[in-house]
Formats: structure tokens, C-alpha cells, sequence
């Protein structure tokens, strides 16, 4: 694997809330993760990248999305979606089921079909890396009946995530946690559709009521997806529960405002998860991680640095993840982007917190370039990245 140096850093992003930003000027990569900040000028490497006085900030990570097989989605009939997320800046995915897949009967669901249905698309799906990206498939559906047995598959799978969406919570509560308590024991993560009913009708409304006793690890799109929870639902579970809330583009703008504003005055961003839930009937939305960011800094007076914490650090984090953070010994998934020519912003801190699109120019995943010269997701930055050879002229190389 080639030792990766980048140097001439604008703006360096760590993913950490407490830390969103670093004074990083340039970075060493070796096998596959980052060895150094502002390595020596003569540290040895193979490949040398002039940011160009660009940012550097940690892939982002996708909370929410609905794989079915491969790269093809039927609920847009689209190929290829996954390397046009990637062109958007996102290298790492969790499945919040793959719901999608053709023929499910969700009156039908059985124990044995969705451990099954969850074993075949981790060995499948998410066995390999599409484009590149670090995509977690395999998110079973969870339903009555199961056993200890069901989560032993499920663990042995390499499941990292289970999730409450056509499960009748109300009327077998005690089953529920019993769930919970199951999932918790093997290390796996449990995720729960909130809101009103999901594009497939079946799902149920779920709202502080619920969620207060089930207490999951994350509770998925309170904001909508595509319908949130009420007002005061929302108030209630910010100020009286502590787990992990999630924000997606699917959901409704206002109620998305309304927590974010919440968490940040109450103190708890850290609580704050994003994803896009999608593909599904939003749509395929290669640059919707981006426009989350946006949103929340140029509307929701979070700062740059921390509306990219929420997109990359916590998102992972909650999921139990290591990627989302730039420092030493972490996983050397980068993205490199600036403000593409006419935006208001002269940096990409500028630009996101007037709600401009960044370009991107670069993505890395494991230290491996994955994107080069410019996404086609985005408008090229006004100053793009490059590959430099070493020469006399080359100020870090």
C-alpha cells in the first residue's frame, strides 16, 4: 500500500466535536491510516497530493441508507448510486435495512426470513466495497417470535445494527426489550424507525411515548422520515431522554431545525447523528450528506467545524465505528474541498456557513485515492487539489 503525503492545508477538520478544527498544514499516510500531522519535511512516501490550500476533513458517514443488492436500487430503479455517493463526499454507509428488496412481504415477515434475508445481504452486499465505500448491510427487521438463536446468527454475521420498524412495540413491550438487552449483549446496536408511518405503509407511529421505555441506541429521523413526531414530542425527547437522535434528509425541514436548535442550546450536539434515508422516495441524493451540513450550519447556527463533527465523528461513533476522525492511527478516509469559484466563501468554512455547495476535488478511503482531480457530484473548487511529482519547485514533497 503506497505511503500517501498531503500537504499545503488550508483548513484541517478533525470530525471531534470538542475539536472541530486542528492546525494541520499537511499529513503523512501509511498503510492505509494517517501516521502523522505535519510529518518531517524529508519523511519518506510515494505519492504526494497538493491540497492546494484547500480543506481536509474525514469521509463523511452516511447514518441511514436502504441498500438492496449491489449498487442497484428498485425504489428508483438506479444503478451506480453508491460511487455517485462517494462523488458526494460519503465513504462510509449503515444500512437501516434493506426494506426495498423485491417481494418482501412485510404482513409476512418471520423469524427465520429476516435473520435469513439479513445473513445473505451481509455476505453479499456488504461483503464487498462498492466504488470503495465501507458500506454496513445486513440490518435485519426486527419482528415477534425471535430467539437467542436469531441473534447468535445475526452476531456471527457481522451484524453491527437492528432495527424496530414493522414491530408492533406497544403490545409486546416486554419482548422488545428482551430484544434490546439481546442485541446489546452481542454488539449490535438497535435503531428505531420514528414518526409517522414509512413510504411502505406498514410501519407504525412512533413517538416520545415509546421511545421513552424501548430507550434504543439510536432513535432514527426524529425529525421525519418522511413524517416526524409532534412539537412537543420532539421537546420532550431532547430534554428528557439522553440516547442518540438522528436527522435525515428525508424529513421535514422544520422539525430538523427545531432539534438541531435544541440539542445546540441545550449542549448536546453530541447527541445529534445524520444520515439521508435514502434511496427511497426522496430519491437517489448523491450530494444530500453535503446538503445536511449545509443546513445545519448556514440555518441551524451550528459552526463549520461542528455540522462536520455531527456528519463524520458522532455518526460513527454511534454506530460503534471507527472511521469519521481525523488524528494518528486512525483510518485515512479524507475528503479534500474548497469553495468552487463564485461563492461567497473564500474557505470552506466560509462557504458552508453561507449554505454553498463545497467542491470536491479528492476523496481517499484507507489512504487509497478514490476520487481524483474533481467529483462529478460537484462543481470543481475554485483552487482544486493535485497529484505533484517530487521536483525542486514542490514545497512539501
Amino acid at each position: 500500500m503506497p505511503t500517501t503525503r498531503i500537504g499545503n492545508i488550508g483548513e484541517f477538520f478533525t470530525g471531534e466535536l470538542d475539536s472541530p478544527t486542528a492546525p494541520v498544514s499537511s499529513l503523512l499516510i501509511e498503510d492505509g491510516r494517517i501516521a502523522a500531522f505535519d510529518p518531517a519535511p524529508d519523511a519518506a512516501h510515494d505519492i504526494a497530493i497538493d491540497a492546494g490550500g484547500a480543506a481536509v476533513l474525514p469521509g463523511l458517514v452516511d447514518g441511514h441508507v436502504h441498500p438492496v443488492f449491489g449498487e442497484w436500487t428498485p425504489t428508483q430503479d438506479s444503478l451506480g448510486w453508491i460511487g455517485n455517493y462517494l462523488h458526494g463526499g460519503t465513504t462510509t454507509m449503515v444500512s437501516a435495512g434493506e426494506l426495498h428488496t423485491p417481494g418482501l412481504d412485510y404482513a409476512g415477515l418471520s423469524p427465520d426470513l429476516v435473520t435469513s434475508l439479513s445473513e445473505v445481504t451481509r455476505a453479499t452486499t456488504g461483503r464487498v466495497r462498492w466504488s470503495g465505500v465501507k458500506l454496513h448491510a445486513g440490518t435485519p427487521l426486527l419482528v415477534p417470535g425471535m430467539t437467542e438463536r436469531h441473534f447468535d446468527r445475526l452476531a456471527k454475521a457481522g451484524i453491527i445494527l437492528a432495527k424496530f420498524i414493522f414491530f408492533p412495540l406497544e403490545e409486546n413491550r416486554a419482548e422488545a426489550l428482551r430484544y434490546t438487552a439481546w442485541c446489546r449483549e452481542r454488539g449490535i446496536r438497535t435503531k428505531v424507525h420514528t414518526g409517522g408511518v414509512s413510504r411502505s405503509g406498514s410501519s407504525r407511529v412512533c413517538g416520545y411515548e415509546t421511545l421513552s421505555w424501548l430507550q434504543p441506541d439510536i432513535a432514527a429521523h426524529v425529525s421525519g422520515g418522511p413524517i416526524p413526531m409532534s412539537d412537543d414530542d420532539l421537546d420532550r425527547l431532547v430534554d428528557d431522554t439522553a440516547f442518540t437522535l438522528e436527522i435525515c434528509s428525508s424529513g421535514n425541514y422544520r422539525s430538523t431545525l427545531r432539534v438541531a436548535r435544541l440539542l445546540r442550546e441545550r449542549g448536546r450536539l453530541d447527541r445529534l447523528t445524520l444520515g439521508t434515508d435514502t434511496p427511497g422516495g426522496t430519491g437517489v441524493i448523491p450530494r444530500g450528506m453535503l446538503r445536511n451540513i449545509l443546513l445545519l450550519s448556514s440555518v441551524a447556527d451550528l459552526t463549520p467545524g461542528e455540522a462536520i463533527a455531527v456528519a463524520t465523528g458522532n455518526t460513527a461513533r454511534a454506530h460503534g465505528l471507527e472511521v469519521g476522525i481525523l488524528r494518528p492511527g486512525a483510518p485515512a478516509d479524507i475528503v479534500i474541498a474548497g469553495p468552487v469559484e463564485g461563492s461567497a466563501g473564500s474557505t470552506l468554512a466560509d462557504a458552508i456557513a453561507h449554505g454553498d455547495l463545497p467542491g470536491i476535488s479528492f476523496v481517499l478511503i484507507d489512504g487509497e485515492v478514490a476520487v481524483e482531480a474533481r467529483s462529478r457530484q460537484t462543481p470543481p473548487p475554485a483552487t482544486p487539489a493535485q497529484r505533484v511529482f517530487d521536483s525542486p519547485g514542490c514545497p512539501f514533497c
